[in-house]
């Protein structure tokens, strides 16, 4: 009957079905067995002696390149008629959840086991050799040899990255005195060039305004020596401020310095909220890393970049530093020359290299941006600056008013998964969404996508009128297209979006292709308003880029308005000259 039932099935889908279902499984080398495990034998394999165990996903690239390596460990290891240590791999595609109950995090991720207890986590460079002496050190054969006499050991070599040092050696003292400086036409771009300014824009009639001014005050104070805190006020000083598109009281910018740009602050007005920021972009900016120092590093920051890098490399280190402070200081950048970093992300030694680590993981890097020799172009510069600000976001993280504006107006408009959930789920619809991004991640390593949770219950009206969200539908996804005020709440089965891989990942396609249907963020009446508005500034942009073609084109329609006044003056003049009708020798008949 089951035969009966395949047969029945399109031919197609059949040869769909063994070709993903091969693909889902190690491929075994009539040579060497790969010993895979599932949840049916795994915890008896492993309950008696020393395991070393693979999880992998065969859509995973780490894993494909890593597969080689892995055949020749096992093959090393059988060789030998005691080796004391056990080699199996555990596939997590067909087998999630044990990998989630192993702890696996990334792939592939090899934890070792003794007598069916949890050891260890390898997180050192997965090159053969240091492969070869980890497995050595922890095996237990049944005869082991006699111990060797041991030689004293040769000292450590501590590899230092002059060129961070340098850099800072050389930063200047900022903010000296701990007061706010009052900018005006004459010394704004002169503090601007010089970068690390906080500038509050102001109105002395602002109520807003005179109750953060006392705060302003105490927050220059705070960052002594650290960031130059200033103020600008907008009633005496209104043609710099409409420079700066100052569209409202108080508005507080901070400028990276000549060539780095600005960013709006909008988060919380409180000296605290106000410090947290102030210090972020106040960080040095760049901390040499130590390779012993990485996984407390990581485990600190959601995202850091690493800077690899030969000493030598002086115009490729001052040239990433410059691009680099398009980020403000989030997040940071880190260097390293250690050979250490090199062997641990196989990349080859002395190559130039900026390796972006999210999501806590240490071992396996979300992106590589190599570069071979110093930038020498426009558009080389801008691509590095792209590729910072394209990977500068974590896979996956709580979207709040605090980071909004960095998510869902992030330069390269990436799309947005926003879920939302009650706050009483909060911790496990997180810890769901960040799974479901670690498997995009490792699917797709490049595509501008950006996973989310929201409090629902905190965010509900905001929920309701941007995505059509109601209170009884929680949990809800959506992926939402922010810069042009679009989402998608169906995948391309046309079935509300759920947390699955299948039906998540299958709207993102959707959404990224244009195969699925969209709605809009904005009622009819929200999206007219913004067109005229659009239009409104469009208009003001051209005049003020264009004032001579402005003029021009002003005494060209006053002109014509005037002949066509005078025109009609004429013609009315006429018809009361001739009593208000027309004379029978004007008529045509």
């Amino acid at each position: 009957m089951r035969l009966f039932s395949l047969a029945r099935l399109p031919f197609s889908l059949l040869v769909s079905s063994v070709i993903l279902a091969s693909t889902a499984l190690p491929v075994e080398s009539s040579e060497t067995e790969l010993l895979v495990l599932n949840p049916d034998n795994f915890e008896s394999t492993i309950s008696d002696g020393v395991w070393f165990i693979e999880h992998f996903s065969p859509y995973c690239g780490h894993c494909r390149r890593f597969a080689p390596t892995w055949k020749q460990l096992v093959e090393e290891t059988e060789k030998k008629a005691d080796p004391g240590i056990h080699l199996a791999q555990v596939n997590c595609a067909v087998n999630g959840d044990l990998c989630n109950k192993n702890g696996v995090t990334g792939y592939p991720q090899m934890n070792l086991y003794r007598n069916g207890q949890f050891v260890e986590t390898y997180t050192q460079s997965r090159e053969f050799d240091l492969l070869t002496a980890y497995l050595d050190a922890h095996a237990e054969p049944s005869n082991p040899p006699a111990p060797a006499a041991t030689a004293a050991p040769e000292p450590q070599i501590v590899e230092k990255d002059l060129l961070a040092e340098e850099l800072v050696r050389s930063k200047q003292d900022v903010n000296p005195t701990g007061t706010v400086l009052s900018l005006d036409e004459k010394t704004f771009k002169q503090n601007v060039d010089k970068g690390g300014l906080f500038v509050k824009f102001f109105a002395p009639w602002c109520g807003h305004c005179k109750k953060l001014a006392p705060i302003w005050t105490q927050l220059g104070s705070a960052m002594q020596h650290k960031l130059a805190i200033a103020e600008v006020n907008c009633e005496e000083h209104g043609a710099l401020c409409k420079q700066e598109g100052i569209l409202g009281y108080p508005m507080l910018v901070y400028y990276g310095g000549k060539g780095a740009g600005k960013t709006e602050y909008t988060g919380g007005r409180k000296l605290e909220q106000l410090k947290a920021f102030a210090d972020k972009v106040s960080g040095p900016g760049v901390q040499e890393l130590k390779f012993g120092e990485l996984e407390g590093r990581v485990a600190e920051h959601p995202v850091l970049y690493l800077l690899l890098h030969s000493p030598s490399d002086k115009a490729i280190f001052n040239q990433v530093i410059e691009a680099s402070h398009v980020l403000f200081g989030s997040p940071p950048l880190f260097t390293s020359t250690s050979s250490s970093f090199y062997d641990h992300y196989n990349i080859k030694t002395g190559t130039a290299a900026i390796v972006a680590l999210k999501d806590h993981d240490p071992n396996v890097p979300a992106a590589v941006y190599t570069i071979s020799r110093p930038v020498s172009t426009v558009e080389e510069r801008q691509a590095l600056v792209d590729w910072l600000l394209r990977n500068r976001l974590p896979t996956a993280l709580e979207l709040d008013s605090d980071n909004f504006q960095d998510v869902m107006n992030a330069p390269h408009s990436p799309l947005v998964v926003v879920v939302a959930t009650p706050q009483r789920d909060l911790k496990q619809t997180a810890k769901e969404v960040s799974e479901l991004a670690r498997k995009w991640r490792d699917a797709r390593e490049q595509a501008p996508v950006v996973f989310t949770w929201m409090d629902a219950d905190k965010w509900d009206s905001w929920l309701k009128s941007m995505y059509g969200i109601k209170a009884s539908s929680l949990p809800r996804a959506v992926v939402a297209n922010h810069s042009s005020l679009l989402y998608y709440d169906t995948d391309q089965f046309g079935e509300t979006i759920k947390l699955t891989s299948a039906s998540l990942f299958s709207a993102i396609n959707g959404a990224m292709k244009g195969t699925i249907p969209y709605k809009h963020s904005e009622n009819s009446v929200e999206r007219l308003a913004r067109y005229l508005n659009d239009k409104l500034v469009s208009l003001e942009s051209y005049v003020s880029e264009n004032p001579w073609h402005t003029a021009f084109y002003a005494l060209v329609v006053l002109g014509v308005l005037g002949m066509l006044v005078r025109r009609l003056l004429t013609d009315t003049e006429d018809y009361s000259r001739e009593g208000g009708y027309l004379r029978k020798e004007g008529r045509l008949d």
